[in-house]
């Protein structure tokens, strides 16, 4: 049987720094907090046992995905989600599941034609 493997574009390394990104629950809570509004980093490490130093590493990620910016306003880094955040999060998971719909489907044509021959 041969699998189609596609060459790692640009959608797939874009989903795979979003994926990464949600995955820990700092940085969940961080959008989480950024959505409901403004905040700065320094306010966002005291919420967690961290030091500003590791929030900074943890927006930063955030920000490689293009979930959230930052804003200088005075001494402070404010911190905010991106509006279309979500939607791209959404998409991304829209068209793995269409690739494993697809995936399946083969799949049971190939099952389907194996029957048939026996």
């Amino acid at each position: 049987m041969v699998v189609d493997k596609k060459p790692i574009d640009d959608d797939e390394a874009a989903a795979d720094l979003l994926f990464r990104a949600l995955a820990d629950p700092i940085r969940r809570d961080i959008l989480r907090r950024a959505h409901e509004g403004r905040l700065s980093v320094s306010a966002l490490a005291r919420e967690h046992p961290i030091s500003v130093t590791a929030m900074q590493k943890h927006v930063a990620v955030l920000e490689r995905a293009e979930l959230v910016s930052k804003q200088r306003v005075g001494r402070e880094s404010i911190v905010h989600t991106r509006s279309d955040a979500l939607a791209r999060a959404h998409a991304a998971l829209d068209r793995l599941e269409a690739d494993w719909r697809e995936r399946i489907e083969r799949m049971e044509q190939i099952l389907d034609t194996d029957k048939g021959e026996r």
